[in-house]
C-alpha cells in the first residue's frame, strides 16, 4: 500500500512533495498546471520558500489532494484550515439530508445507501433494508458498517455467491482510499475486514441463463433465490465541506432480469 508521511513531518514542503510523487507528477509538469516554475515548486518543496495560502490550494487543486488533506497543508504552512467540517445532523445540512434521503427513497425497490469515509451508513433505503434482513444483529447496532456488513461471517458474505471476488473488488477499493486519505481509523478497519475467515470452497455461482456483465457482478442469496447487482459509487462534485466531501452514495443497480422482476413484484 502507498504511505504517507506521519502528521508529525513539519513544513508544508515535505508534504506537497509527498502528494506529487503519489500523482507522479514532475516539479515542471506541476509548475505547468499551477502557471509557476519549477524552481518556484522546488524551493516550495525544500523548505526555501513559503508558498501563500493561494499557492497552497491551487497545488492542492492539480494534484487531487482530498479536502481534509487540504486543511492539513494550510496548517502546516501556517494559515488556517479554509474547509469546515460540519456534523451531518447540523441544521446548516438540512437541504443535504433531505436530498440524499429523498435521492435513495427515490431509487427504491432497488438498494442505495450513503456512507462516510470509514463506511459507516449514514442513510439507508428500503431496498438495502431488506438484503441485511437475517443479519447478525451485534453488525446492526450504530454505527452500521458497510464493510463489516458484507465481508463479517455473520453479515452477508455467508450469501454471497462469488464471495472472493467481491471481497477482493472491496479491499481493493479500501486500498485506493487509504492511498488517498491519511486515515489510521480507515487502515484499521481495513485490517480487521481482510482477517475475516474467507470460506475454502464457494456454492455454485452460475445462471440459469448466461447474461453478459458490463462490470463484476454481487450475486447474493436472498430467500431462495439469486439477486445479481452492478454496484456504482457517486461523490459531491467540488464539495467545500470535509463531511460533505467524504460521503458516497452507493447504489446497487439489477444487472439481471430476474432480479428486476424479483424486486418490482412487491410494487405491483
Amino acid at each position: 500500500m502507498t504511505t504517507h508521511p506521519s502528521t508529525g513531518e513539519q513544513g508544508v514542503g515535505p508534504l506537497l512533495r509527498a502528494w506529487r510523487e503519489q500523482r507522479r507528477v514532475s516539479q515542471l509538469e506541476l509548475a505547468l498546471r499551477a502557471d509557476s516554475s519549477a524552481r518556484h515548486i522546488s524551493f516550495v518543496e525544500t523548505g526555501r520558500s513559503r508558498p501563500s495560502e493561494e499557492m497552497v490550494l491551487r497545488l492542492a487543486e492539480h494534484l487531487d489532494v482530498p479536502v481534509r488533506e487540504r486543511n492539513a497543508l494550510l496548517l502546516a504552512a501556517g494559515y488556517a484550515p479554509r474547509y469546515p467540517e460540519t456534523p451531518l445532523d447540523d441544521p446548516s445540512l438540512g437541504a443535504l439530508r433531505e436530498g440524499i434521503e429523498r435521492l435513495i427513497s427515490g431509487y427504491e425497490p432497488y438498494p442505495a445507501l450513503v456512507v462516510d469515509a470509514l463506511y459507516n451508513v449514514v442513510a439507508a433505503n428500503r431496498g438495502v433494508m431488506t438484503l441485511v434482513d437475517g443479519v447478525g444483529e451485534s453488525l446492526l447496532e450504530p454505527p452500521l458498517n458497510a464493510m463489516r456488513l458484507a465481508l463479517h461471517p455473520q453479515g452477508l458474505a455467508p450469501r454471497i455467491l462469488n464471495l472472493r471476488a467481491w471481497r477482493g473488488h472491496l479491499l481493493e477499493q479500501m486500498e485506493r482510499q487509504i492511498a488517498l486519505h491519511r486515515s489510521e481509523p480507515l487502515r484499521a478497519l481495513y485490517e480487521e475486514v481482510a482477517a475475516y475467515p474467507v470460506p475454502d470452497a464457494e456454492p455454485a455461482d452460475e445462471p440459469s441463463e448466461p447474461v453478459p456483465h458490463f462490470a463484476l457482478p454481487l450475486r447474493i442469496e436472498h430467500e431462495g433465490r439469486t439477486l445479481s447487482f452492478i454496484s456504482s459509487i457517486s461523490t459531491f462534485n467540488t464539495p467545500m465541506d470535509v463531511t460533505v466531501a467524504e460521503l458516497a452514495i452507493e447504489t446497487l443497480l439489477p444487472a439481471d432480469p430476474a432480479t428486476v422482476k424479483y424486486l418490482q413484484e412487491p410494487l405491483s
